[in-house]
């Protein structure tokens, strides 16, 4: 699914009013048409609602709204906040169709705001994607308003104040929505930590946009969906052996973190690999032996840290380097030997990219291709910190490009950053999943899929939003304030019979 600006919106509002045809206002009534269904099918006529409306379109969307929850029975009021001027046509018609029965009301002070019962369900509807600057007077002062309100409320397209496609300035009003009913994609603000907060839960509404645009629109933004990644994971043959799924080396563990070596090769094996090789400091023998008896163990010469890698890599299909590594001078030596080195597939996690961002030269010569793995920390000491969450992807952007290698910035909505300038942005995963150890069991799924075959990208793409898929089951079955990180590949199992059940 791609993740559209501002102007491409409204580009494929006009696009779809030209080519369909369509009126625009009858493209406002189906959009309305939809958020209404939405809010029958989650609350009954017994539910008050509270419609505040501003002078364009998104103000025209909340009145059509409120018109057609009225005609099913709802209690419904509208309340339009300093419309006299700037009308849009589109809200002019949609004020005049308001049947008198809906009472409506003229804010043009805070004095004309009502008390909002508790129970009743606001709706916002002051302002949608083409606001350019902060709310300033009345609005910004409805909107504080609004956001003391203890009930729900549900904004319409975006929420008021919040900028689609830069960051909203610091103390600027912005509705904290409960939820936000958008229409036929994503907006990229409710994607990243700062402004995604205000959307709340968000859903996507289709509301008929002319596919032919959607289909030659180009945008760098994208989402995985489920139907992409139906498309992407490979069924089994049934003559298939362990030799056709790969043989994969993961590198880690150091004296009290063996734990996080440990979870990436269950990861690793659940993940469909066929032959899994771990080596770690010789203090961790005996524990990857009793813990993984399905993989193999190498031991490193050093008691307790890595201080070299295998001189013949050839036999792998993919190195996973990182999980519970530590930072110890050996390392960084080993790393940078490696480097030199002709090399399977490479993918980085945890202390692996804190050596590399600790050193200028093994930047330099990352090989082509690579996978990192870094949470915003490990990320800003790669690139520099960001000074907002639109710099950020700028600065991944740049990164990805420079180095010719793929970066998962992990995070609510996980980023794939490609050398293409391409991002990707996951919709599975939830907040129990916010626990140490979660991102050992990626770089598991990762490696064992980039030794199956998989593509850098495609490599991505499945063990990304698999890692959350897993994170959603688990959190159904144990809870999100239980969930540990061993439950992500005790469910995987679960996530990839959901995903082939699709296919099927």
């Amino acid at each position: 699914m791609k993740i559209l600006s501002a102007a491409q919106t409204r580009a494929a509002d006009a696009y779809t009013i030209a080519q369909e045809p369509i009126s625009s206002i009858d493209l406002m009534e189906r959009a309305s048409g939809a958020v209404a269904d939405w809010l029958k099918q989650k609350y009954s006529p017994e539910v008050p609602f509270y419609f505040f409306c501003g002078p364009g379109n998104n103000g025209g969307d909340g009145m059509a709204v409120a018109r057609l929850l009225h005609h099913d029975g709802y209690d419904v009021q509208v309340f339009l906040v300093e419309t006299g001027q700037n009308q849009s046509a589109d809200f002019s018609q949609n004020l005049e169709r308001l049947p008198q029965a809906i009472p409506v009301t003229n804010v043009q002070t805070t004095s004309d705001l009502p008390a909002v019962p508790l129970k009743a369900v606001i709706v916002d509807g002051l302002f949608g994607t083409g606001l350019s600057r902060p709310l300033e007077g009345i609005y910004a002062e409805v909107v504080e308003y609004l956001n003391q309100h203890q009930g729900t409320v549900v904004s319409i397209d975006i929420p008021s104040g919040l900028f689609t496609d830069a960051p909203t300035p610091a103390q600027t009003a912005v509705i904290k929505a409960d939820y936000t009913l958008t229409f036929e994609q994503p907006k990229l603000a409710f994607l990243l930590p700062a402004s995604g907060s205000y959307a709340g839960e968000w859903h996507v509404l289709p509301i008929g946009l002319h596919p032919e645009f959607l289909a030659q629109v180009e945008t760098p933004h994208q989402l995985l969906t489920h139907g992409l990644i139906e498309n992407v994971l490979r069924p089994r043959s049934r003559f298939s052996h362990k030799g056709t799924f790969g043989h994969a080396l993961l590198v880690g563990g150091s004296y009290g973190k063996m734990g996080a070596i440990t979870m990436s090769a269950h990861a690793a094996l659940r993940a469909g690999l066929g032959l899994l090789t771990v080596q770690v400091p010789t203090t961790g023998y005996t524990i990857l032996q009793t813990a993984v008896p399905e993989a193999m163990v190498l031991t490193d010469a050093h008691e307790q840290h890595l201080s070299q890698f295998p001189e013949d890599l050839s036999k792998y299909q993919c190195l996973g380097i990182g999980p519970g590594l530590g930072q110890a001078e050996d390392s960084r030596l080993a790393m940078e030997s490696l480097f030199r080195q002709k090399l399977p597939p490479l993918i980085l996690d945890a202390d692996a990219l804190n050596l590399l961002a600790s050193d200028r030269l093994l930047r330099q010569n990352l090989p082509a291709n690579s996978i990192l793995t870094p949470h915003p920390k490990e990320f800003e000491r790669l690139t520099g910190p960001a000074t907002d969450d639109f710099h950020r992807l700028q600065l991944l952007q740049s990164f990805c490009a420079e180095h010719d290698c793929y970066v998962i910035l992990k995070g609510a909505h996980t980023c794939i950053g490609t050398p293409t300038e391409e991002f990707f942005f996951n919709t599975t995963g939830n907040p129990g999943m916010a626990t140490g150890g979660t991102g050992d069991v990626l770089t598991g799924i990762l490696t064992a899929l980039r030794a199956q075959g998989y593509s850098p990208l495609e490599t991505c793409q499945l063990g990304v939003y698999l890692h959350g898929l897993a994170g959603d089951i688990a959190a159904e079955v144990e809870g999100e304030a239980s969930l540990i990180a061993s439950d992500l590949y005790k469910y995987l199992g679960a996530a990839f019979r959901k995903i082939h059940l699709n296919q099927k």
